[in-house]
């Protein structure tokens, strides 16, 4: 019996990360088993019963209301879904996927209960270089996934998840090594982050697709990715 299709909630849009880029870079992203809707102002859009059509949230955003303006997303009292929501989301057997501006939430100025959330804080990037993208260790993500080369951001995280499980390495000259992905187990639901993702042509490299497409499936549950 075929499975129903994966129905994913992209969340997307801040002033250092233009809608287009994600937009454009997902247009073409055909996949038969998933299911992409878009979103930018989550702050006044998103709802805890628009929650639960979904399956795996992927958020693409940094703690900013949108690329034209840049007060905070998570608003205390005024925010309908805030990371306390999306853990709930995640614990109940759902899944949430953090794509490259979605681990831009500063440990000084950003939410707490996000960085608590989704496990790590930003650090900081050099500038736009090439990257090494490498699996590491041993997962369904990652199985025979070869390593590839974009131009991207490289992004400095600190992980601070004891349970995160790393599945791919990044290295560049000017950035040196990082982690550029791990997965998390929340309740009953499952977390995935990835780390690139800056620019267009990161999005339809084929080799990031895959990642893509396999991260949402394994976030989703699905035992075949």
């Amino acid at each position: 019996m075929k499975n129903s299709p994966i129905r994913v909630l992209v969340l997307y849009g801040d002033y250092w990360h233009p809608a287009e880029v994600i937009r454009r870079g997902l247009e073409s992203f055909r996949e038969e088993d998933i299911c992409l809707d878009f979103m930018t102002d989550a702050k006044d859009m998103l709802t805890v019963p628009m929650l639960d059509q979904y399956d795996v949230i992927m958020n693409c955003k940094c703690n900013q209301l949108n690329e034209g303006n840049q007060h905070t997303w998570f608003d205390p009292g005024v925010t309908e879904v805030g990371p306390e929501e999306l853990e709930a989301f995640v614990r109940s057997g759902r899944g949430f996927l953090s794509v490259h501006s979605g681990n831009a939430f500063y440990a000084e100025n950003d939410s707490p209960e996000y960085i608590a959330f989704v496990g790590n804080y930003f650090v900081k990037h050099p500038p736009r270089c090439d990257v090494q993208v490498s699996p590491c260790g041993d997962h369904p993500i990652t199985e025979g996934l070869a390593p590839f080369t974009i131009r991207d951001e490289h992004y400095e995280i600190t992980v601070t998840a004891p349970d995160a499980r790393q599945i791919l390495r990044t290295e560049s000259e000017t950035g040196g090594v990082q982690t550029g992905g791990y997965v998390r187990e929340i309740g009953n639901g499952r977390l995935c982050v990835l780390t690139p993702g800056h620019i267009l042509s990161v999005w339809e490299h084929p080799s990031f697709r895959r990642l893509l497409a396999r991260s949402i499936r394994w976030c989703a549950g699905r035992t075949e990715l």
